[in-house]
């Protein structure tokens, strides 16, 4: 039986005024997994994600998605089609409640641009789901806290409340564990676990004890290629990999 890919790259490459930060990468995200994009810094990997997303346009190569050439579409359109990204920085209102942003954004999954205008009546249809999602990332009590009080790593529960209200069938997760305490990097980890369980993650990670406990596969970048990929396992192992990040000051 083939193997279901659900998002490939051919020969992804990006240019910069001479400089090549993507150089002719070629992915396959197996459909269901948790596929880890790491490296060391000045790898490619915010401009491999930022590719994936179609935050930039590539110099050359291609994109599939399901099957579907997405390399010429827009952000939205890729959205849409359920392949959604959450932000590195926290991408929250703080002046509304945890409530409010996940209602916020199924309004938003709904396609409706002028719902803030209706009526509470027809706002309160959304409560329901936007209860169960705040509940599936562990936020049960804070509906009525305002989001800019709460800690960073709720913060980015909240921001993954508000990914899954758009009902991706992929996530593309930028650095989720990034600035927290190792409380919050436990309870986002176990959080990955949960939503992965029935779609399929792409994230970028600094943190490698979270790539190991999580990655299905591991897919390493270097000066804009691939340099190893594999399980935790494997990667870790790669002479190649372990020059990568010592030479880079990595541990």
């Amino acid at each position: 039986m083939a193997v279901d890919y659900i998002l490939e790259t051919e020969g992804l490459t990006k240019e910069f005024r001479g400089f090549i930060a993507v150089n002719d990468v070629s992915l396959k995200i197996r459909r269901g997994s948790i596929h880890a994009l790491i490296g060391p810094n000045g790898a490619g990997k915010t401009t491999c994600f930022n590719l994936l997303t179609k935050f930039l346009t590539p110099s050359r190569g291609r994109i599939a998605y399901n099957g579907r050439d997405i390399t010429t579409m827009k952000p939205a359109d890729v959205a849409r089609l359920g392949l959604v990204r959450s932000f590195q920085i926290s991408a929250v209102f703080g002046h509304l409640t945890v409530l409010e942003n996940v209602r916020v954004a199924l309004q938003r999954q709904r396609g409706g641009s002028f719902d803030f205008w209706r009526s509470e009546r027809v706002l309160d249809a959304y409560n329901d789901r936007a209860r169960e999602l705040i509940g599936a990332v562990g936020l049960e009590g804070f509906e009525a806290t305002h989001a800019a009080e709460l800690s960073y790593g709720r913060k980015r529960a909240l921001e993954i409340a508000t990914t899954l209200a758009l009902e991706p069938e992929m996530m593309l997760l930028d650095e989720p564990t990034a600035g927290m305490t190792h409380e919050d990097v436990g309870r986002i980890s176990q959080l990955i676990k949960r939503v992965a369980a029935n779609r399929t993650v792409l994230m970028v990670e600094h943190n490698l004890s979270v790539v190991s406990d999580l990655s299905d596969t591991i897919t390493v970048l270097a000066r804009g290629e691939i340099l190893a990929e594999g399980d935790y396992a494997n990667v870790s192992r790669n002479p190649q990999v372990v020059e990568a990040y010592m030479g880079s000051g990595h541990a």
